[in-house]
């Protein structure tokens, strides 16, 4: 600011080129040249060897200037690229801390007005779009919701949007439980019109090592037979909460949603104090006949944890082996000289192998397997190195060096099932059958093993596993079933390896297990047509149960119907799939696509094949499938209050989805971020 006197002249500004001068009057004392804002009064140099930077910026910053008002700061013309440039322009912190920041290159939409200057496209700056648009990106990316009161970020923001207030973290909170309440209405309405059944799974994810949460996931397949999932529920969880709470609070969700009447299967983890909740909650549901077949196929455990355990089992009892291999190969790496004698050592033993010597992750499974994997292969340059380095004296025996080689190929299937489990984002029902029988065919050789410490081991993986194969392997070979690759033939090529004699019978179980599932939906399907939509029918045994008086005493004629027409050798959707030939394996068949197209030919079985398949017979994510510890929440968001950390996991979840669907089709990318009401 410059001291003026009084007898300062007004000089005539009108041939000034610059919009800028329409709001400052230029003033002349001898040689110096001011502006004088309008607005504040403030004083600026005015000289022409200034230039008009300054004064925009100071336009910026004057609070007594009208939104709209910044529309004449945009210079005339157009780029190339159709854009307008805002150069040059600096603001002032609202503590007065920095007085020049400039922005540079800032694009607007534009538009041409009558005068010449050019306007924003629409004339008031829209306050609440870039409110929202900040929490949504919050939320998406998972920031730190105090990042909105952070000095630097303010300082960002200001630069690219001078107009912008930036929000207190109440204020931004608020905003994510308001998308939340706008998103959650959309997911209400999508499962609303759900043309099938939903399955549900419940993961446990820790704040802080101490804080539990259980989050409540809807996994379907929907009109279009895409595989979704969208996260319903993220609840806190009280440990002194008993098995009635948790059965409470998962149908008070399930019918809070309005998916209690649609809900196929729960699949939770393998454990048992699992097994009550699952009972409490299947009675209910069949109390109201809501679930096919009494719920044979409702409990379903996670197939990725049950391999976890098994490889946490394995860890656990070879601890002291593992540790010897650990130390032997941080002997190795301890110095250059013991490296060069582990490499005459690797040459006197003639080892060929290109492994890299590593150490693992306890908290990651796999990683002890790479280490084990590849310090067998050294195994007899470290028996060299014992006999030529007297230093090294934390050696594994010949007998635990044979027991680890046993122990990586037990880890080695166990990644191999893994990596498949994680091959696609979602993956369906159907591809988990031959992976776990694989599993069980090798657990029952490893269990007549002759040493006594790899049986047992193997007999304490299997009693784990035979826990899971008794309450899965039916929604497991149903699955593959229903996959026309394979049909009933990958069920009888594995079951008399796993079976013997009883093969026979255990095949029978699962063909009238299946014969069950369609008849009841073969009586589900009428009330379809009736415009009940498939995914409200209520369906017991037989399909008994419908929404209404008059066709509940009906159900009766529709299980006599469907009794007769089989007995009349009517073939059903069933037996003409069952009968045509397998179609061909190939690596680029997607086996919702194939239902989707042949959903006309077997109407029946497609829409059992639709609640099937969207079973998640593992929910485990796949950067989760190696690690030994539960999910945590991401360190931003753990100091939430529970209502608001739960608006914000079930609407990244949400907007993370939708932003996948919106790349692989046509619609742009950011639509679903920028959809201000």
């Amino acid at each position: 600011m410059m001291d003026i006197a009084d007898e300062a002249v007004i000089v005539n500004s009108s041939r000034l080129k610059s919009v800028v001068w329409n709001d400052f009057d230029r003033v002349k004392k001898g040689d110096t040249l001011v502006a004088i804002c309008h607005h504040c009064k403030r004083k600026l140099s005015g000289s022409s060897t200034s230039g008009t930077s300054h004064l925009r910026n100071h336009l910026i910053r004057c609070r007594r200037r009208s939104n709209h008002d910044v529309t004449q700061l945009v210079t005339r013309g157009k780029k190339k690229d159709g854009t307008l440039t805002v150069a040059n322009l600096s603001f002032g912190q609202e503590q007065r801390k920095v007085e020049a920041l400039s922005i540079v290159n800032t694009t607007f939409e534009h538009g041409n007005r009558k005068d010449g200057s050019i306007s924003l496209g629409t004339n008031n700056f829209d306050h609440k779009r870039s409110q929202l648009d900040l929490a949504r990106m919050i939320i998406l990316h998972g920031y730190s919701l105090a990042m909105v009161e952070d000095f630097g970020f303010r300082i960002f923001v200001r630069n690219l949007q001078p107009l912008f207030d930036l929000v207190t973290f109440d204020r931004v909170e608020a905003d994510c439980k308001e998308i939340y309440e706008i998103e959650k209405h959309k997911v209400y309405e999508e499962l609303a019109k759900l043309p099938g059944k939903a399955s549900l799974y419940a993961d446990t994810w820790v704040a802080n090592g101490d804080s539990k949460y259980l989050s409540l996931t809807a996994h379907y397949i929907d009109d279009t037979w895409q595989l979704k999932k969208k996260i319903l529920n993220f609840l806190a969880l009280d440990p002194s909460q008993t098995e009635d709470v948790l059965c409470d609070a998962i149908m008070t969700s399930l019918r809070n949603w309005d998916i209690d009447r649609k809900l196929f299967s729960l699949t939770l983890d393998n454990h048992s104090r699992y097994d009550d909740i699952v009972r409490r909650i299947r009675d209910q549901l069949c109390e109201h006949r809501y679930l096919v077949c009494n719920g044979q196929l409702f409990d379903v455990r996670c197939a990725a944890n049950v391999v976890k355990l098994m490889a946490q089992d394995a860890l656990e009892i070879s601890f002291e082996i593992s540790q010897k291999i650990r130390e032997s190969i941080r002997y190795v790496r301890s110095s250059r000289a013991v490296q060069d004698k582990f490499n005459e050592m690797i040459q006197l033993a003639g080892i060929s192998s290109q492994k890299s010597l590593c150490l693992d992750n306890p908290l990651h499974w796999n990683l002890t397997y790479f280490m084990l994997e590849a310090a067998v292969e050294y195994r007899d340059a470290f028996v060299h190195l014992q006999e030529h380095d007297s230093l090294y004296t934390m050696y594994p025996s010949g007998t635990e060096w044979d027991r680890a080689s046993a122990i990586s190929s037990f880890l080695k299937l166990f990644v191999e099932v893994s990596n498949v489990f994680a091959g696609n984002k979602f993956s369906t029902a159907n591809i988990y059958f031959p992976e776990i029988c694989d599993i069980h065919l090798q657990l029952i050789e490893w269990c007549q093993n002759s040493d006594d410490f790899i049986s047992s081991l193997a007999l304490k993986m299997k009693q784990r596993f035979d826990e899971y194969w008794k309450k899965c392997s039916l929604a497991l070979a149903i699955a593959a079933i229903l996959d026309p690759r394979f049909k009933m033939k990958l069920v009888e090529y594995y079951y008399p390896q796993i079976y013997g004699n009883s093969a026979p019978d255990c095949i029978d179980i699962v063909s009238n297990c299946m014969k069950a599932l369609y008849n009841g939906h073969a009586v589900c399907l009428p009330l379809t047509s009736q415009g009940q939509g498939g995914a409200t029918c209520q369906v017991g045994t037989f399909g008994t149960g419908a929404i209404n008086d008059s066709r509940s005493r009906l159900t009766g004629f529709d299980k006599f119907v469907n009794e007769t027409s089989q007995s009349q050798n009517v073939k059903s959707d069933l037996d003409k799939y069952l009968e045509e030939p397998l179609f061909p394996r190939n690596v680029d068949f997607s086996i919702l696509n194939w239902w989707k197209v042949h959903t006309p030919r077997y109407p029946i079985l497609s829409t059992m094949a639709r609640n099937i398949l969207g079973i998640p017979l593992s929910k485990v994510s796949s950067e989760a499938l190696f690690n030994t510890g539960d999910r945590a929440i991401d360190q931003p968001w753990v100091p939430l209050r529970s209502e608001t950390l739960q608006a914000v996991m079930c609407t990244q979840d949400w907007m993370s989805s939708e932003l996948e669907d919106s790349k692989s089709s046509s619609n742009p990318p950011l639509a679903i971020c920028y959809d201000a009401k």
